[in-house]
């Protein structure tokens, strides 16, 4: 009796096992298979308070992260329709007070950072999007822009935009 329950317990795991299957990803990126190629527009930077490294920082930062994490194969704006494009504009770079003490006096300061995308897809469903994504990063009031503002935007702000940008286009969430 205990050798017929043995195998059926064994047919019904193989049974189960053929049955199922579920695909995981390492980055969880969500890409069509045909899909190939990738272009990453040059992001202009078109916010009225200007960093000048902004822009290409920026621009290599979502380069490395689609070809680091995804198989498509990054091709120039001059080399005719990519699979997937990405067009975008730094529409935004401000400094604002995030905290004022009792007496009207700032305690922290914010930087934020706006960044309008429209992803194209030409394979697939074809359902690309536009999109603004805005980060925010505080520091202390008592230091000038200019001594946080690099800091600041190499981690996290520039990183935070890309991994938004990236999860809204590839991500299956």
């Amino acid at each position: 009796m205990i050798r017929y329950i043995k195998i059926f317990v064994v047919f019904a795991v193989l049974g189960l096992m053929s049955g199922c299957s579920v695909h995981y990803s390492a980055t969880g990126a969500s890409i069509e298979p045909e899909a190939k190629t990738v272009n990453v527009r040059f992001i202009e930077n078109r916010a009225p308070i200007n960093n000048p490294t902004l822009s290409q920082k920026m621009t290599q930062k979502l380069r490395d992260k689609i070809t680091s994490q995804t198989r498509l194969t990054l091709v120039p704006e001059t080399e005719g329709k990519a699979d997937y494009e990405f067009r975008a504009t730094i529409t935004g770079y401000s400094f604002s007070n995030a905290a004022v003490t009792d007496v009207d006096k700032p305690t922290q300061s914010r930087l934020t950072v706006t960044v309008n995308v429209t992803f194209i897809k030409r394979i697939g469903d074809k359902k690309g999007f536009t999109q603004s994504f805005s980060r925010s990063a505080e520091f202390d009031a008592r230091r000038t822009a200019n001594s946080v503002e690099n800091q600041l935007l190499d981690d996290p702000l520039i990183p935070g935009i890309t991994d938004d940008i990236f999860n809204r286009a590839f991500a299956n969430w």
